[in-house]
């Protein structure tokens, strides 16, 4: 019987060492393959430059999700889609100019639209016309709106005007109430004209931009024009985007400007000087539906199929910019992650799923649908890495207790291995937070609201390249320029080894601590 224990004893030693022996072997071949071959900057190359702008609805979109597919069974991986939903009207973003024919000072104008908003028809040129702010002032100048390109009031966030039903009943309500300021405002012009020495102040008018919409697309006008910071944040039109159909589809341009030439333009129109701007604005509209899709990699479990690390980023990116950074980075990381891991040879004792979600830019649709229509597998995911920030890299983790030892063993192999981006293991120090109740702003989110572990690396720019997330946050600016080489891919490196660490162990990390009980 003492013979049997100690044979068994010396299979079990022979065993354990083989594997370690063999996950060692797996890992080393990531970290070679991560330092001399990474191809994390050519999967954002083919995302932000060869296809763009991936909203939903686009053709772009489509283009990322068949090539994200095309790219996992490259590599040897199975790939899971996802339907999430489908939108009627597909949206397209074509070429756009626009200049200001002027003798003194003509100028090409810096200028984006808001997506699922409308184009011109070909080139047009017009004049030039303040926004009316009440029924009188409105009256007294509809003759000249048609043709004519309006500077409507405010400061563009990035959206267009509400063109719905409930926008018109608040524009409606809004000039009732000037109607009774300027009967009360004409008034008191008249009592001050006769009491010089008591005049009466006037009130002002509710300012609301466009506030007129209906009635000036009526007349005839080319589009409509709003100052905008710099860079230009364009959003889409959140109120009409899923409710447009082929027979509503809008007609008026609505152009965001770069506010210093606004400014120029607007004080050109006060001193009621000639001049006239040129646009050609190519958005296009195709008939739907057009759907969205999650696209998933899967690297199965060998011992523990059905159990799961999991890494993932979005695919989706708004189309002012190329979204090479939200969330190109993220959607590349995530694939490199899994090259690695496949090129390794891994088998590894739980699943690996490599989630590519759509529509987070729309409300974070495709995660939410996962969780929603993935409920049995919750219980058992590890943890779920969510990549969606700006280029900077992957350098420690902050755990709680509960998980410390094994981030530790699972980290080891990546902690000096770059001497540039040494790897920290943290414990957490702060007291545990609720759960939460409602849904945060990337694809963790739904997620965590179930529980599930949604432990991120923490990232820096230990090099300091000056990132500023703001500025390219739904920007323009979100191109492939401000991604930082070297940091995303010394991050896929990190997503790779720890993944596979994390699929290797012999048990799923602990979740207590995670979360404060209630």
């Amino acid at each position: 019987m003492n013979k049997l224990l100690i044979s068994l004893a010396i299979f079990l030693s022979i065993s354990y060492f083989t594997s370690a022996q063999s996950n060692s072997k797996e890992i080393k071949k990531i970290i070679e393959t991560g330092q001399s071959d990474n191809q994390t900057m050519d999967h954002i190359d083919i995302l932000a430059n060869r296809i763009g702008g991936r909203l939903i609805g686009s053709n772009a979109l489509v283009d990322a999700e068949n090539w994200a597919i095309h790219e996992f069974k490259k590599w040897g991986i199975e790939v899971i889609t996802e339907d999430v939903g489908e939108i009627q009207v597909g949206f397209n973003r074509g070429p756009w100019f626009g200049r200001m024919l002027d003798d003194e000072d003509g100028m090409t104008l810096h200028f984006a639209t808001p997506a699922y908003t409308a184009g011109t028809k070909g080139v047009q040129v017009g004049h030039v016309v303040m926004e009316p702010t009440s029924q009188d002032e409105f009256n007294r100048m509809k003759g000249v709106l048609k043709g004519a390109w309006v500077l409507i009031n405010g400061e563009s966030q990035g959206w267009p005007t509400d063109c719905t039903a409930e926008g018109d009943a608040k524009r409606a309500k809004i000039i009732s109430q000037n109607d009774s300021i300027s009967k009360i405002n004409n008034e008191r012009r008249f009592y001050n004209w006769e009491h010089p020495d008591s005049p009466k102040e006037l009130i002002p008018l509710i300012e609301e931009p466009a506030l007129f919409y209906r009635q000036m697309v009526e007349a005839g006008v080319l589009g409509f024009i709003q100052s905008s910071p710099v860079p230009l944040r364009l959003l889409y039109d959140r109120k009409n985007a899923f409710n447009i159909t082929w027979e509503t589809l809008p007609t008026v341009p609505e152009i965001k400007l770069d506010e210093h030439q606004f400014a120029i333009i607007k004080q050109k129109v006060l001193e009621r000087r000639t001049f006239f701007l040129e646009f050609d604005i190519r958005n296009h509209f195709s008939i739907g539906p057009v759907r969205y899709r999650n696209v998933i990699g899967v690297i199965r479990g060998s011992k523990y199929p059905n159990e799961y690390v999991m890494l993932g980023g979005h695919l989706d990116g708004y189309d002012i910019g190329t979204g090479a950074v939200d969330d190109a980075n993220g959607a590349a990381v995530t694939m490199e992650a899994a090259r690695l891991i496949a090129l390794s040879g891994a088998k590894p004792k739980r699943t690996i799923l490599f989630c590519l979600w759509t529509g987070e830019e729309y409300g974070l649709y495709g995660s939410k649908f996962f969780v929603e229509n993935n409920k049995e597998k919750l219980a058992h995911i590890s943890n779920y890495f969510n990549r969606d920030g700006g280029p900077t890299v992957a350098n420690s983790i902050t755990v709680p207790q509960a998980m410390y030892d094994d981030f530790v063993k699972v980290c080891a192999p990546i902690l000096n291995v770059n001497p540039d981006f040494p790897f920290t293991v943290n414990k957490r120090t702060s007291e545990a937070r609720p759960r939460p109740k409602t849904a945060g702003g990337s694809d963790h989110a739904y997620f965590a609201m179930e529980g599930v572990p949604t432990i991120s690396f923490g990232s820096s720019d230990p090099k300091g390249y000056n990132f500023n997330y703001g500025e390219i946050w739904h920007t323009e600016r979100d191109m492939y320029g401000k991604d930082i080489p070297e940091y995303l891919e010394h991050s896929a490196l990190v997503n790779a080894v720890v993944a596979l660490g994390l699929a290797n162990l012999d048990h799923i990390l602990s979740r207590e601590g995670l979360y404060k009980e209630e």
